[in-house]
């Protein structure tokens, strides 16, 4: 069957905007991790707040260093920012280690069970564009153990699907589907969590699934020929998380923030960021044109999306 929505998400009349929290790392050129996700919070009408789980040295061409943070002062982090700061919407990106998984899991039980914390994302970040490896193989259990349950959505991508799953990526739409459903059942069994499979790696137009257990909607996008690529896995789930207060449902969420992630790396050609694999431009209809501008202010990022049975 076929799903379509035409309304824009109305992001005008927010008072005030939601909080958001990103707990990941920092890509000191701005492309990925953190810095990246407060870019999209703040593109998206959303106030982010931030919790640092790993330092790199990193730029658009690779990853020459990884420093964890210590899992106690992570905690703190957490536990100071709950203790002041409503918020209601969050995404976990790079965690680097067992412990630090741990620590973050534990101090977003307590937001999580109190309704407080609403809305969770978890991108399950293991490697870096470059190719770099960005998670410890220890870590990847207590990911799927004590982190993934948490989430309202999970947002792997190809290889990332086929390391929790302990199994070659799936190559083709037709073994998305079936990752999909394998990935849903590591998930909350409460009719309220998602599986977002993200299709890029695979060649053509990219197709991503987003799956229930009950539902399974397809989501297409155009392939834009561009390297300016890095951190895209990164922004899509901040986007999802900053959206998810505001929107009808999840997919609702999910469609509208793919099809500003689409511009974004539609507009990246209109940044000089690096030599490697550049950032989006997460202000792409802000920096633009007028009208660009006035389409933002408006929620105007339109739908795409069908069902299938």
């Amino acid at each position: 069957m076929s799903d379509s929505i035409d309304s824009p998400l109305d992001l005008k009349g927010l008072a005030p905007p939601p909080n958001a929290l990103t707990v990941a790392g920092i890509d000191p050129s701005g492309g990925a991790g953190i810095y990246a996700d407060l870019k999209a919070f703040s593109a998206l009408g959303a106030y982010g707040t931030g919790v640092v789980a790993a330092l790199t040295a990193q730029n658009t061409q690779g990853v020459t260093g990884v420093h964890g943070v210590p899992p106690d002062f992570v905690r703190l982090q957490l536990d100071t920012l709950f203790a002041d700061v409503e918020i209601v919407t969050g995404k976990i990106g790079m965690l680097g280690t067992a412990p630090i998984a741990r620590a973050v899991a534990e101090g977003l039980a307590a937001p999580l069970a109190s309704g407080g914390l609403r809305h969770l994302v978890v991108d399950p970040v293991m490697v870096a564009k470059s190719g770099d490896p960005l998670l410890d193989r220890e870590a990847i259990s207590t990911l799927v153990e004590a982190v993934l349950p948490l989430a309202t959505v999970i947002t792997p991508n190809l290889p990332e699907a086929g390391v929790l799953l302990d199994s070659r990526p799936p190559d083709s739409v037709r073994e998305m589907h079936r990752f999909a459903e394998r990935l849903r059942r590591l998930l909350r069994d409460d009719g309220r969590r998602w599986v977002l499979v993200k299709g890029g790696h695979l060649p053509g137009d990219p197709v991503d699934l987003l799956h229930d257990g009950d539902r399974m909607i397809e989501l297409p996008a155009p392939r834009i020929a561009t390297k300016n690529t890095h951190g895209t896995g990164c922004t899509l789930s901040a986007a999802i998380a900053a959206l998810l207060p505001r929107a009808a449902d999840v997919p609702d969420a999910v469609r509208a923030a793919k099809a500003w992630l689409t511009e974004a790396i539609r507009h990246s050609g209109e940044l000089n960021v690096g030599k490697g694999h550049g950032p989006v431009h997460h202000f792409h209809a802000w920096w633009g044109t007028p009208a660009g501008a006035a389409a933002a202010a408006q929620g105007r990022f339109g739908r795409f999306g069908r069902e299938s049975g």
